[in-house]
């Protein structure tokens, strides 16, 4: 499971400055790298690319709610005296 959540930290990454630099400078990294581009435009390359960003992030939050339920029963147990 490690692997698979340092990969989708990194497509998060990716995405992130993607839209940051499209946000600062117009510039869409992966329509350049998948094919130079114009701005805007997409091939099957870069949809393959934005659509991992995508899962990646769904991915990313999904994690973060199960982390957060479990650290919350985890205090919640422990405030009582309990161990787990």
């Amino acid at each position: 499971m490690r692997k698979l959540d340092l990969l989708a930290a990194t497509l998060v990454l990716v995405g992130g400055l993607n839209w940051g630099l499209v946000g600062v400078a117009k510039f869409d990294l992966v329509a350049w790298i998948f094919g130079g581009m114009d701005f805007g435009e997409t091939n099957a390359a870069s949809r393959i690319v934005y659509s991992l960003v995508g899962v990646a992030a769904v991915y990313g939050i999904a994690s973060l709610l199960r982390g957060s339920e479990s650290g919350a029963w985890r205090s919640s147990v422990e405030h009582r005296g309990t161990t787990a």
